[in-house]
This record gives C-alpha cells, structure tokens and sequence, in this order.
C-alpha cells in the first residue's frame, strides 16, 4: 500500500519508538507489570496536563472523554452555557443536550473568538451550573483564551469544561492555574500517540459534583468509576493494553524532549506556516490574533477548487492535508502541524503545495513560500 504523509490535525504520524512498543506482547492489564506502566502514565499525564488532578484514561476517542465529563456531572434540568465557534465547540453542546442539559449557546463567529462580555451575559442570564469551550478549535485553526473563561468561571462559581483535545501537548494548557476542572484530551492528536485513548483530568470540586450528582446516565463513561479504579492503581474496564504501551512510549519522547521545548516548536512551526500562506498570496481563515499553534486553516482561492489543492497534493505528492468541515467544507483546507512534525516535514508540504497551486493557475512566485517559512522559523 502507498504510503501517504500525515499533515492533519489527527491522527498524527507516530514515531518509530511508539510503534515498536506496540508490537510487544499483551501482558495482564490487572498485574503489576502493567499497573507500572499505567503508573508511570498518570504521572507523565499530570505533566503535559500541568496539573495535580487526576488524569482518567479512557479506551475510547476524544469524544467519549468529552461525553464522559458532560455524563458525569450534568443531570436533567441542569443549564449548561456553551460557547461554539466551531465543529467541536458544537459538538460539547449537543452531547449536554444529549444528556438532559438545557444549552444556551453563545454564538462565535467561526474564524474568531469569544466576546467574554457576551459569555459573561450569558452566565449572569441564566442558572448554569457548567460552561464549555474548545480551547483549540481545530475545524477553524483558532485557539481561545482558556484562562479568561476559567476565571469567570470561578466568579461564577461555575464548573469549567475545557475541550483541549488539540492543544494538550502541543500548546500552553495550565489545567490548574486556569481553574479547568474537566479538562479533556485524545491520545492521537498533540501527544502523538495512536488513536483510541481519551483522557480527562478532573479537579477536586469536579469530584465532589461527580459524586454527588444522583442523575448521571452513564455506566462506562461513568468517572466515579475511574476514580475507584485509579485509587487501586487499575482502569474500571479492560484497556487497550497495546495502545497504552504506546502511550507510554509516546509521552517518554514528551519528557525527552521537554514540554516547553514542545510548545516552542509548535508554535514555530505555525507562525512558519501562517507566513509562508501569505507569501503564497492565500488568505489564512482565522484571525491572527487568536490563531492556532497546532493547525493552520486557509482558504481556498475562489478560482481553484478543493480537489485542485487537497486532491492533488496526495494524488502527486502523497500527503495529506485536512478539508473544510460543516459549511466550510471546499472553502478552506488545514495543515497539522502537531505531535512529531519537524521544520523539514513542513517545508515539504509547502514546497509540494505552491506546486499544485502554480499548476492550478494560481498566482504565485515559486519558493516564496518556502523562503518565508525559513525565515519565520529562524527567528
């Protein structure tokens, strides 16, 4: 089968080390053995999380950490305020409503940010017990500012849940000095492990709502049970044993390389690919001030169509970048830049795109691109 390169926001392509440890042999997921490796997993996962709080590792994708959070701590009646923006802070409200909460949504435009005067009008306006935020809203390429809803948050005495899933591991997400109390991420996304695990780390004062809430409506997702089950240094419910030999060996290439080294890299890398866009006379589609660290969203040129940039770079180059989603589907393409991308992966992918989009017809100068990326990345 030919081999195409990963450059979208997840799964991310896994090192070699990853992949090695998942070949090794099961071992008994209730014995010692394991129970070392999980060990060493919650610990290396307080630390990209930045946080003392436990970290629940559920087999699952992100969003069944996402629906745990929501399941566990939201009961019927309950009014949950969600801020959208994008496909995934869409995707929080629906899974309360799912669950009994009534949403009142705060509407962002997709391309921007919040107005945390409307957030807060919304909070004061209602009876909310929780609010919800993407923090890296990866169907946009727009990061919002999680600290500034974790503050208000805690005026309002309210629980804070954060969607981190593309920003744990790749960009500042301080868990605890921003009052997250679910913070939730996905094992195939910044932490460049193999998809299928999702993880939420749960405050204190989450534990006590968990606890407490007689109406939660779930049995696997149920965090009161990962809590039990961390306590006896074990997971509730059989793990993907191989998947967290994987995780293991992704998060030790985490500490390898430091987390602050970590984030300096991705942010790099996006500053080189926001220029190295504008250099190629393309129109980024997030705003500059709140964009992305972890993946780049651009729009397609009116004259040129989805297939002539996105099909043609895997048809003749054999990489692929990610497609518009929702009403953004054809209008813009997404470059990942996360988990284990290197500047010299980069400047593949940008050197391949002014390729096909000289063929297209569009109207660029070839190398400027490249030359621009260099430069941002140098400095």
């Amino acid at each position: 089968m030919k081999r195409t390169k990963l450059l979208i926001p997840g799964p991310v392509e896994l090192d070699s080390e990853v992949l090695l440890a998942m070949a090794r042999p099961l071992m008994g997921h209730r014995t010692p053995d394991f129970e070392e490796i999980l060990q060493d997993c919650w610990r290396l996962l307080r630390e990209v999380y930045q946080t003392r709080n436990d970290v629940a590792i559920i087999t699952g994708s992100g969003t069944s950490a996402m629906e745990a959070a929501l399941a566990s701590v939201v009961k019927e009646g309950d009014e949950v305020v969600s801020i959208t923006g994008g496909k995934f802070g869409e995707r929080l409200a629906e899974i309360a409503a799912a669950f009994g909460a009534k949403v009142k949504k705060v509407e962002v435009e997709w391309g921007g940010t919040f107005s945390l005067e409307e957030v807060e009008r919304a909070v004061a306006e209602s009876n909310a017990v929780a609010v919800t935020l993407t923090h890296n809203e990866t169907s946009t390429g727009v990061l919002h500012d999680a600290s500034a809803i974790g503050r208000l948050a805690r005026e309002y005495d309210l629980l804070f849940i954060a969607d981190c899933i593309t920003s744990v591991g790749g960009d500042e997400v301080r868990t605890d000095e921003w009052g997250i109390d679910l913070c939730i991420t996905g094992s195939q996304k910044c932490l460049a492990a193999p998809p299928g695990l999702g993880f939420v780390a749960v405050s204190e004062r989450a534990w006590e709502v968990i606890e407490n809430n007689p109406g939660k409506r779930a049995y696997y997702l149920d965090l009161s049970r990962y809590r039990k089950a961390l306590e006896k240094g074990t997971t509730p419910y059989t793990p993907s044993v191989s998947l967290i030999y994987g995780l293991h060996a992704a998060l030790r290439k985490i500490e390898e390389e430091t987390l602050e080294a970590r984030i300096r890299r991705h942010r790099r890398l996006a500053r080189a690919t926001r220029e190295a866009a504008r250099a190629m006379n393309l129109e980024l589609f997030a705003a500059e001030e709140c964009a992305s660290n972890t993946v780049t969203a651009i729009k397609i040129p009116p004259h040129l169509s989805d297939d002539d940039v996105r099909g043609a770079l895997k048809r003749e180059h054999g990489m692929l970048v990610a497609g518009g989603q929702a009403q953004l589907k054809g209008k813009i393409f997404r470059i990942g830049h996360m988990g284990n991308v290197t500047f010299a992966e980069l400047v593949q992918v940008l050197a391949a795109l002014e390729l096909v989009l000289k063929k297209a017809g569009h109207d660029l100068e070839l190398g400027a691109g490249v030359a621009a990326a260099q430069e941002a990345f140098s400095d």
